[in-house]
């Protein structure tokens, strides 16, 4: 058996069912025959005869050009590959008393990271005593949020875990 695109297909000699469904190459329905005769109809047209729905009652095989078909089939997979896009997870991270000019930088690395469509996690870690004093950082995130809200929307707010404070941004969907 072949196996394509997770699906496995059993084609000419390896169909054992005693009658089956025949679909035609043109897509008309030739109906049930016993399986040896829509061989030989498969065989008098030079194509292949292939199960396409092993679970129906009876099972429904076509006369198709099997090589065409898989052909086509990883055709249509590259092309789907080709226009996904991964989206990755990149981080930014911020710390207690970060300066404006090192803000607005970035700043400037998420909206680039944002625009390319990926996710962004914001984080500051909390060294020593500034532990004690988990409100400022809170107030950085706020602001990071408010100046990043034209471009990005909030999937996860600030929140505490541990020694670090963490928030998602995702790109601003438009509905």
């Amino acid at each position: 058996m072949l196996k394509i695109s997770k699906q496995e297909h059993q084609i000419n000699d390896e169909i054992r069912d005693k009658e089956v469904r025949v679909i035609d190459s043109d897509g008309g329905q030739l109906g049930i025959m016993p399986a040896s005769r829509a061989l030989e109809k498969a065989a008098e047209k030079n194509l292949d005869l292939v199960k396409i729905a092993p679970q129906a009652k009876p099972p429904v095989c076509k006369i198709m050009d099997y090589g065409k078909y898989r052909f086509e089939q990883a055709k249509r997979e590259k092309e789907a590959r080709k226009n996904q896009h991964i989206v990755d997870v990149k981080e930014i991270r911020l710390s207690l008393n970060i300066d404006t000019h090192d803000f607005n930088t970035k700043l400037k690395h998420t909206q680039k990271f944002i625009s390319s469509g990926d996710k962004v996690k914001v984080s500051i870690r909390f060294r020593g005593r500034e532990m004690g004093h988990p409100e400022l950082g809170t107030e950085i995130m706020k602001k990071f949020a408010d100046a990043c809200q034209e471009f990005a929307a909030i999937e996860k707010p600030a929140k505490l875990e541990g020694r670090s404070m963490l928030m998602f941004l995702a790109p601003k969907t438009n509905k």
